[in-house]
């Protein structure tokens, strides 16, 4: 089986390659390719190349990860983040035939009453949250789709700079002073859990909406403490921060985070807690 991934180079890009790779046929694409990286360059925007690609390799199935995820350069740039998040993913339905697994987030929900089921009914309150529920309905069309919602997805890499763990381990290795907000809640994931679940959702052919997240749920500055006394790192360099005072262009949920009980129940999964994960994240040496 042929499966490409678009947006393959960031941090969930790489935990799925190492998920599937042994089992399947990988093309990753991007819009540009990393140095050392091997890969297509791919802007899913230009519906002419896509269909060269598509045509060239032929694939069983799409897992899209090419978005436009800084929510406050999506707020100053509304038409862009349109383009990308939505239109893009229309030009995937327009030109592929096949099955798309598509990533989103709980950016859909208002943060009003979190952990959200699929139940629950959407309220974005940014225009990342606007354009990523826009995509999920276009993919939702074709019922052999698949959408997954996600939050707060993290790895240690120190090509990613998107990576909330990365972010406070090099802060605080550098003996730097970081502020954290804490009343954002939601439930972190780990990657590489994140991309084990998309392997068995291929191999169950799930369709539909699921939501998947781990075990915890807590605030952004209780998840750094965590990280900091994981990794023995000084945790008086973490300071506690209002949503309101980071005076952030954009809207976050505050009180966000998804429910996993459907996918639990259907896939018989347990999510993992975040000790768990920072202990395996650990033993891989990355520090």
């Amino acid at each position: 089986m042929k499966i490409l991934i678009t947006g393959a180079f960031g941090q969930l890009g790489s935990s799925l390659e190492e998920s599937l790779s042994s089992k399947y046929e990988i093309y990753k694409t991007g819009r540009s390719i990393p140095k050392g990286e091997v890969g297509i360059e791919l802007n899913i925007q230009n519906i002419v190349y896509l269909k060269e690609v598509l045509n060239t390799i032929e694939p069983d199935i799409i897992i899209n990860l090419a978005a436009m995820t800084n929510v406050d350069d999506c707020e100053s740039h509304p038409e862009l983040a349109k383009q990308i998040n939505a239109e893009s993913v229309q030009n995937l339905v327009n030109c592929f035939n096949g099955k798309i697994i598509q990533l989103s987030t709980d950016y859909v929900f208002d943060g009003n009453n979190g952990p959200y089921s699929e139940d629950d009914i959407p309220n974005p309150i940014s225009i990342y949250g606007a354009t990523k529920l826009i995509s999920e309905k276009i993919i939702l069309n074709d019922t052999n789709n698949l959408v997954i919602r996600g939050n707060v997805l993290y790895d240690h890499s120190l090509n990613n700079k998107a990576s909330f763990l990365t972010w406070v381990v090099e802060s605080l290795l550098n003996k730097k002073r970081i502020r954290v907000v804490n009343d954002q809640f939601n439930n972190p994931t780990w990657t590489k859990s994140i991309a084990d679940v998309i392997q068995l959702c291929i191999i169950e052919d799930t369709k539909g909406l699921y939501h998947w997240a781990d075990e915890d749920y807590l605030s952004r500055f209780d998840f750094a403490l965590k990280i900091a006394k994981k990794f023995n790192l000084d945790i008086s360099l973490i300071e506690p921060i209002t949503t309101d005072e980071l005076d952030q262009l954009a809207l976050r949920p505050l009180n966000g985070g998804l429910n996993q009980n459907k996918i639990k129940k259907d896939l018989k999964l347990v999510p993992p807690s975040i000790d768990n994960c920072l202990d395996a994240i650990i033993d891989r040496g990355v520090i």
